[in-house]
């Protein structure tokens, strides 16, 4: 687990892109939105349709939580960003292996990096989630 210090740190380095930088073939009415963080591999995308979240993927350090609308559980798993060979080194190559059972602390992790940003409106819209 990570500190206080760790966490917020974390939560503050998160920037957003600009969306013309996403794809953007989505349902009418559906946004897309990413925020980036200050280390390699932690990002957060967020869809959206009619101002509600459909969609959200949470990446760091080799880890990921998802959750859709489709079948709102979360669900964590790991990605292949960490590992080094020449399909990792493009950005548009991540995959991402579910685990079996969620990674309760990993879940737990996201809630409270994510609850360093309450200005943040997308941000308090995934924590009604947990």
């Amino acid at each position: 687990m990570l500190s206080k210090n760790e966490i917020t740190s974390l939560g503050a380095s998160l920037r957003a892109i600009a969306p013309k930088l996403l794809k953007q073939s989505l349902q009418e009415g559906a946004i897309r939105i990413w925020f980036q963080g200050g280390e390699p591999y932690f990002d957060v995308f967020f869809e959206l349709n009619n101002h509600e979240v459909t969609w959200f993927q949470f990446t760091l350090r080799g880890k990921s939580l998802s959750w859709s609308s489709n079948k709102p559980l979360f669900k964590t798993g790991i990605t292949n960003e960490l590992n080094i060979d020449d399909v990792s080194f493009y950005a548009a190559s991540k995959t991402v292996k579910n685990d079996h059972e969620s990674d309760r602390e990993f879940i737990d992790l996201v809630k409270l990096i994510l609850q360093t940003r309450p200005e943040e409106e997308i941000f308090v819209k995934a924590l009604a989630l947990f």
